[in-house]
């Protein structure tokens, strides 16, 4: 090898070892920075993660909220079912209660008739007996006053012996399941 090939090798070689230590230098800055920046990416990180933790509480305690008012609706319905579970039979009850009765004002002539009564009134009175079970009561409207949720005023009649607005005769009798009105009383109201 010449002088000069020597000259250029060396050359060389020190220009490489510049450029070495200038990468190392710019990879040490590199790497000083690194941390700063992932610290700046963690920092965002954690905020967005405390972001969906927020919006997670939150949309849990909606579903929660959600479910307890549900658990109470269906509650109050069960109950009221519960409660009102006759409504229905009483009610398609109601027509063959007043066919009894009205069979009851029938003056029985004859022995066999006056039997046939009497058979008439134990079937009214246990009818009447396991309805009261169930909660059916008997609207009381005569001498009472008038009250336009439990009455239907049919007619209107002038008594001077009693204040108006006082029903002077019941037409058909009303009647309610616990709190529920099944069906108004039929009056006669004084004027």
């Amino acid at each position: 090898m010449s002088q000069e090939e020597k000259k250029q090798q060396q050359v060389n070689e020190e220009v490489q070892e510049e450029q070495v230590e200038a990468v190392e230098a710019v990879e040490a800055e590199v790497v000083e920075e690194t941390p700063v920046e992932e610290e700046a990416v963690e920092l965002t990180e954690v905020e967005v993660l405390e972001q969906k933790l927020k919006e997670e509480e939150e949309r849990y305690l909606r579903l929660r909220a959600d479910f307890d008012n549900l658990r109470r609706r269906t509650q109050v319905e069960r109950e009221a079912a519960s409660k009102y579970r006759s409504q229905s039979l009483l009610t398609d009850l109601l027509p063959v209660i007043d066919n009894i009765e009205r069979a009851l004002q029938v003056e029985a002539t004859t022995e066999d008739g006056e039997s046939i009564k009497k058979g008439i009134e134990m079937v009214h009175r246990s009818l009447i007996e396991a309805a009261k079970k169930e909660g059916l009561e008997v609207i009381e409207s005569v001498d009472a006053p008038f009250d336009p949720n439990f009455h239907q005023a049919v007619f209107q009649e002038k008594d001077d012996s009693k204040e108006a607005g006082i029903i002077l005769e019941e037409l058909q009798r009303g009647y309610k399941l616990k709190d529920r009105v099944l069906r108004a009383s039929m009056v006669k109201v004084n004027e």
